[in-house]
């Protein structure tokens, strides 16, 4: 299990300057003590995102940074074969157009059941997020972890594209990111998800979807970028980044 304070600086919302307090579900804290933890939770506490509470300098930092081709891919239905996608684009801009790496950027625009994508092993775990969402493994099983984010394969740049085993075929959600992938998650859907775990009696001993939310919030996948509404961003970066838009799947 991960540590209760995982890693806040890995999540982005901008430079996450916006500050509120974090009340933590764990099962563990919540047996040793009633105090709550200051934390940063991306986005604020409200249902809907306020202005005040988003970096939008900071966002536009990270989705505008200096690129030829800008890519988004919304994903809403839970289909891994977005991340195939994603990694057939990277492999045609570079290698088929010539594109320099670092010239590319795609998003991965989840929302929905794809929220997921970017939920550390952490929140798979407490929230059996493959029961909620009907993931199963190759078994029949329930997917309990974030089997899409650890990458088995070295980072080498002068491997082969066409070797199947090497990092240009790989699809983890890390290899991806390191090949200029920004992972998208919505505040809107995070909302809704913890809304839908505590009726189904999946939230712990957390009282309230505001609890789930927050501690969603807080223990994303390393560099995520948490953004206000999801289908909001994606007009937002078509029309002022002009990333070209594609459906996931």
């Amino acid at each position: 299990m991960l540590c209760e304070r995982h890693r806040i600086a890995s999540y982005q919302w901008g430079s996450v300057v916006k500050r509120s307090v974090f009340l933590t579900g764990s099962a563990t804290i919540a047996a040793a003590t009633t105090a709550a933890n200051a934390a940063a939770v991306p986005g604020g506490e409200h249902l809907v995102v306020r202005q005040a509470d988003f970096d939008e300098a900071s966002f536009a930092a990270i989705v505008g940074r200096p690129a030829q081709v800008r890519q988004v891919y919304e994903a809403v239905a839970f289909q891994p074969s977005v991340l195939g996608s994603i990694r057939n684009s990277l492999n045609g801009l570079q290698f088929g157009f010539g594109f320099a790496p670092g010239a590319i950027i795609a998003a991965l625009a989840g929302h929905g059941p794809s929220t997921a994508y970017s939920f550390s092993d952490y929140l798979w775990k407490k929230y059996r997020i493959g029961e909620v969402f009907a993931l199963k493994d190759s078994d029949g099983l329930p997917i309990r972890s974030n089997v899409f984010l650890k990458s088995a394969v070295a980072y080498d740049v002068s491997a082969n594209p066409d070797d199947e085993k090497g990092m240009y075929q790989d699809t983890s959600l890390e290899m991806l990111q390191r090949r200029g992938t920004l992972v998208l998650t919505c505040h809107t859907a995070v909302e809704g998800i913890a809304k839908k775990l505590v009726a189904r009696g999946y939230g712990g001993r957390a009282t309230s979807a505001r609890e789930v939310a927050d501690d969603i919030l807080t223990h994303l996948i390393a560099g995520a970028v948490v953004v206000p509404s999801m289908v909001a961003t994606i007009a937002v970066l078509q029309s002022t980044y002009r990333y070209a838009y594609t459906l996931g799947g």
